[in-house]
């Protein structure tokens, strides 16, 4: 075998050298920096795959980036989010507001949590309003139109905690939904012990429904979140290959995760279900609508809130029905005539109170040759089911399937924007500190008392009952319904209903000590999804509290929460979507606190993949992520002591194998390239040629990955081949095609310094040889 051209000194390899693509080595005179390639959502026109179906792009728009653009390693970068301290012990600053600053990275996990639990507004409409948004390309009418503009209240907004104190926020959010939708019915007790029996393999429960629209009865389907994600992964592979070169590496950054796991965790934290056992889906408010159109409006809106409240279209008896109503009247500024339309508003503010807005909007449908029009922003937080209608439309139906983007006039934009932001910051906010306040003082504060903890005990023991309690079901004096749920005026429901609005508040410790105190009460009631609701929540919001936790208060209470979560989830309740979100979250937390909090996260991280309840997906994904959590573990000293480099590598291989099992080729490459250069930089510098049957493992999957990316770089040069005339019509970007370049783990340039490979150890030289000499004696690349 001859010796490579970009070989290290002897004695600072590791590792055999990184599986990069196979005609890499032929086209290293060539090769360009990234400044040199434009980013793949700039080379949209020039690309054959997107122009032949250029309006699917933005249903992928936020996983544009190359799938091999971001690694998971943060080796080598300081951890500015992650607590740093003492490698054998909790840090001395675990006390720092992980809260603070999150709402600047869109992608990073926290921010995504702060973002989820949100206050969600219902929207009903008249069917005037219906009419009117649909004359502006609307079909789903008002709902859709406020949907994007909710998920980023403009401006500051100040909250006020129990204590009284206030905080200001700049990336606060509201949900918009449609009223009545994503209703998940409980089921009664007596079905407790059945349900535990369903099976279940890779996320696919036989109870979970079948993914399509709407949501299906056990709320959100795991199935459809891989669904969703494996095909923005298709996309940006099919994608990838079709750059005339391939920038494979933007910097190493622990704060930046994969966009796909990023879409993951979004997906799996939308379009939240209503369900009993936790309210963040409960209506906040409810915005009923009219236009100007109708022409008995004020009978109209008492119609609409007659319905809401106590007709046909009333919410189920768990949910409570005295929230907020904010009547909105949509004028239409081109037909209507504003000085009826204020006349109007004035009568409404007297006849229903000053919960009231005025919006202005033009009726036309805006397009994108208007001068003001302005595109929508697609929804960062619908549920993955509505995505994945969108999605296998547009693969079903290529020729007829229309860009999804809307365009609005840039006045109506801000007029939105400006009834969003009156409507959080002067009614809906107050309206939850109000709640809040009274709740803590009339309920939760009795609770804490003397009385109310004998009143627990009572409870737990049964006192005053003919009999203690059975394992099927609650004490006869329980407020827990045999139909599986408490009734809104429940002491426990209010107490849920607190606990939550803290939370979305950001009140942090009001939040913990109610959910904490919630956790017995639902216990001694036999409630196993209230238990596990409440365990998982408080574990979350203790987590976010900006204080110290030692390692034995943390094995007391995170760790005693999370058990309890994850075995009344799976076990006792037969639902795989609250485990995964349960675990997912404390694994992001636990690792931000640094310190031997990141051994725990890691722990937590490998039961979720020991459970089997997520798909092939979500278990590379997974194992992405330890990779992640084991490289933030800081060591000490030159011999970087208590570090988790080797495991980090570990992972980094294990998600390899599991992307080239579904022939995620780049994503593999790129786990591949990582484990390469964390072995590499170990100080010992045997990395794991010690290891025969490792080495064998990782070369394995190297030989496996190297020659689908050849495989699959023939075809695409066949298929550019087949389409060259137009191409040439197209852009002048693919006129000079070369083959596909991969800079990372190639030495040289300004990309590829920092990843030099290592050279070779002899035993694998030798292994080597005798590859090269069936081969013609000649190497394709470094594994043979």
């Amino acid at each position: 075998m001859q010796p490579s051209d970009y070989d290290s000194p002897p004695g600072g390899g590791s590792l055999p050298t990184s599986p990069i693509a196979a005609p890499a080595l032929k086209v290293q005179k060539s090769r360009h920096t990234l400044n040199d390639v434009p980013p793949l959502y700039q080379s949209e026109a020039s690309l054959p795959y997107r122009r032949s179906h250029p309006s699917a792009a933005s249903l992928y728009a936020s996983t544009l980036s190359p799938p091999g653009s971001r690694s998971q390693s943060p080796i080598g970068r300081p951890a500015s989010r992650i607590a740093s301290g003492s490698v054998f012990g909790a840090g001395s600053n675990n006390a720092l507001a992980l809260a603070a600053g999150a709402g600047d990275s869109p992608g990073d996990p926290l921010n995504l949590i702060l973002r989820a639990f949100v206050p969600h507004v219902a929207v009903y409409t008249s069917e005037d309003t219906d009419i009117l948004l649909k004359e502006k390309g609307f079909n789903r009418g008002l709902w859709e139109l406020l949907r994007p503009f909710g998920e980023r209240v403009q401006g500051k907004v100040i909250i006020r905690d129990s204590n009284g104190s206030s905080r200001t926020y700049e990336d606060y959010s509201i949900h918009f939904t449609r009223f009545g939708e994503g209703i998940v019915h409980p089921e009664p007790i007596t079905a407790g012990l059945r349900s535990s029996q369903v099976p279940r393999t890779n996320g696919v429960s036989e109870k979970s429904g079948e993914p399509g629209r709407g949501q299906p009865r056990q709320g959100i389907a795991i199935p459809d979140v891989e669904a969703v994600v494996d095909r923005h992964l298709r996309y940006a592979e099919e994608s990838f290959f079709s750059l005339p070169q391939s920038p494979t590496n933007h910097g190493l950054d622990i704060d930046v995760p994969s966009p796909y796991y990023a879409l993951y965790l979004r997906r799996l934290l939308s379009g939240l279900p209503l369900t009993p056992h936790e309210t963040f889906a409960h209506p906040v408010a409810c915005v009923i609508a009219i236009s100007s159109r109708n022409q008995t409006p004020i009978e109209t809106l008492r119609r609409l809130y007659t319905e809401s409240h106590t007709g046909d279209k009333r919410l189920p008896n768990w949910v409570d029905p005295e929230f907020l109503r904010y009547y909105v009247l949509v004028h239409e500024e081109e037909r209507d005539d504003i000085t009826r339309s204020m006349s109007l508003f004035d009568q409404m503010k007297r006849n229903l109170g000053l919960h009231c807005h005025l919006l202005r909007i033009r009726g036309t449908q805006s397009v994108a040759t208007d001068d003001d029009s302005i595109p929508l922003p697609r929804s960062e937080w619908m549920s993955a089911s509505e995505e994945l209608v969108d999605i296998r439309r547009s693969d079903e139906d290529q020729e007829d399937f229309e860009d999804p983007t809307r365009y609005i006039f840039e006045s109506d934009a801000t007029a939105i924007r400006t009834f969003i932001r009156e409507m959080v910051t002067q009614s809906i906010i107050p309206t939850m500190e109000r709640h809040v306040s009274v709740w803590n003082d009339q309920v939760a504060s009795r609770r804490r008392g003397l009385a109310g903890r004998f009143v627990g005990l009572t409870k737990k023991w049964g006192f005053g009952s003919g009999s203690r309690t059975s394992f099927a079901g609650p004490s006869s004096n329980s407020n827990y319904d045999t139909l599986g749920f408490y009734r809104h005026d429940a002491p426990e429901a209010i107490m849920r209903k607190l606990a939550d609005y803290a939370f979305m508040l950001r009140d942090w410790k009001l939040a913990h000590s109610t959910y904490d105190l919630l956790r017995s009460d639902f216990n001694n009631d036999k409630a196993w999804r209230y238990h596990a609701a409440a365990n998982e929540m408080a574990a979350i919001s203790l987590l976010i509290m900006p204080q110290n936790l030692s390692a034995k208060s943390r094995a007391e209470t995170i760790d005693t929460a999370f058990e309890a979560a994850f075995y009344s989830y799976i076990t006792r309740c037969s639902a795989p979507y609250g485990a995964l979100r349960c675990l997912s979250l404390g694994l992001e937390l636990l690792r931000l606190r640094g310190g031997s909090s990141i051994d725990e996260a890691a722990k937590w991280g490998i039961r979720l993949l020991e459970s089997k309840i997520i798909g092939p997906i979500g278990d590379a994904l997974i194992k992405e992520r330890l990779a992640v959590c084991y490289a933030s573990k800081q060591g000490m000293g030159t011999r970087q002591w208590g570090g988790r480099r080797r495991k980090s590598a570990l992972w980094s291989v294990l998600g390899a194998e599991a992307w080239v099992a579904q022939s995620k080729y780049i994503q593999a490459q790129r786990c591949l390239n990582e484990a390469r250069k964390t072995y590499s930089e170990l100080p010992s510098g045997n990395g794991i040629d010690k290891f025969s049957y490792a080495s064998a493992f990782v070369l394995g999957i190297g030989d496996r990955l190297n020659q689908n990316l050849e495989a699959s770089e023939l075809d695409d040069e066949s298929e550019s081949g087949d389409q060259s005339d137009d191409v040439d019509e197209e852009s002048e970007a693919l006129d000079m095609r070369g083959r596909r370049i991969s800079t990372l783990g190639m030495p040289g340039g300004t990309t590829g310094a920092g990843l030099e490979t290592a050279p070779l150890k002899a035993q694998l030289d030798k292994s080597e040889e005798e590859r090269g000499k069936q081969d013609k004696g000649e190497a394709k690349d470094d594994f043979g």
